[in-house]
């Protein structure tokens, strides 16, 4: 599955927000094939906390791969595991929050580009668990 304009962009998603639409959007809007790796139950759990995920990774995997702006969905269970699944797509571009401006991106070395997306309002999962 490599192409010239792989988008490369991963994370949790475990409960999707406005936020997360418009970051898919957008990448397909840069006009390629769109991969979203998500992290596995078991790395969820060990970056958030053990109350996470709330969707497990098979459904999470459904649930985006349901969204008509992805094309392909992968989960990694570790950071070796995303760097060779970001090797193995040799993605043009990579995008990540742009609260990572500064950070090391694990895999970066493996995309073209690395683009920074700026949050939409104030979407944020974690906003939205604390709510209840």
């Amino acid at each position: 599955m490599q192409t010239i304009n792989n988008i490369w962009i991963n994370g949790c998603f475990d409960v999707l927000h406005r936020g997360h639409i418009e970051l898919f959007k957008y990448a397909k809007e840069l006009g390629g094939f769109v991969i979203v790796g998500i992290d596995s139950d078991t790395r969820v759990k060990k970056i958030k906390g053990n109350s996470r995920p709330i969707n497990n990774h098979d459904d999470r995997k459904f649930f985006l791969e349901s969204i008509e702006y992805i094309d392909k969905v992968v989960v990694f269970d570790n950071e070796e595991e995303l760097k060779n699944c970001i090797s193995f797509f040799k993605p043009r571009y990579m995008i990540v929050g742009s609260d990572y401006k500064g950070k090391n991106v694990i895999g970066s070395e493996y995309a073209k580009e690395l683009i920074f997306f700026d949050r939409i309002g104030n979407y944020s999962t974690t906003n939205i668990l604390e709510r209840k």
